[in-house]
């Protein structure tokens, strides 16, 4: 397939660059079970993921203001703590473990691949994650983007057609000429509605051992990787 054209590669980041479910339940049990967070790990990552989608929804439909992640994660926080009636945390407690999502590891190929797809493309998160969120992660993982792009720049969220439309303008580059790089097919199919290329890869432990979605790319998407070196290597990218 002809990819002569793509000149930058922007990537979807909570589950296809980071690990969020498995560095939240590390920093859990490491960290904040000592604090008073005493909760099954693994089930509170899995909710506070989990009210995500429904949360960006209710900004959708007008029932909430527009917010940041970071303000969406802190709703879905504040709920979660009451609902497993944990006491005694003080506001900067909160404020400090909602920003575990600003600490959330790469997967071990991140670095490599982004630093070889770098090579050749601009390279650009495109995350719902706010900016803020999108750096201090990349600085903790120890990875680097040439642009950080947010769902925040466009005032919507993903999947909305407007986020992918603001990415590539914000590039000053046409739709065909970008490439959204996701785990999640609904990202891909999204983007491709709009003009993007895309490629697909697999991560299969996003949503722990017993994940259900996402293990096979929709028949759409132009590229399929294992990881992102595999990604570059598929690209001839040394």
């Amino acid at each position: 397939m002809d990819f002569s054209e793509i000149k930058a590669m922007t990537f979807d980041v909570f589950g296809t660059v980071v690990d969020w479910r498995g560095s939240i339940i590390r920093e859990g049990e490491d960290v904040w079970t000592a604090k008073g967070v005493d909760v099954d790990w693994p089930d509170f990552a899995d909710s506070w993921r989990g009210g995500y989608g429904p949360s960006m929804h209710r900004v959708r439909t007008g029932e909430l203001p527009w917010m940041n992640i970071d303000a969406l994660h802190r709703l879905i926080l504040d709920d979660l703590l009451e609902q497993h009636q944990v006491s005694g945390l003080s506001e900067a407690d909160k404020v400090q473990l909602n920003k575990v999502w600003h600490r959330l590891n790469p997967w071990p190929d991140v670095t490599s691949g982004i630093a070889r797809l770098r090579k050749r493309y601009i390279v650009a998160s495109l995350s719902n994650g706010n900016v803020a969120l999108l750096v201090n992660m990349a600085r903790h993982g120890g990875f680097s983007w040439d642009c950080v792009l947010s769902a925040e720049l466009a005032k919507h969220y993903k999947p909305d057609p407007e986020v992918y439309q603001a990415a590539a303008a914000l590039l000053g580059l046409e739709p065909h000429e970008v490439m959204m790089v996701a785990a999640h097919n609904g990202d891909l199919i999204a983007s491709k509605a709009v003009g993007f290329r895309t490629a697909f890869v697999h991560r299969p432990k996003e949503h722990g051992p017993d994940q259900i979605t996402d293990l096979t790319p929709d028949p759409s998407v132009d590229v399929i990787a294992k990881d992102f070196n595999d990604l570059a290597d598929q690209l001839q990218i040394d």
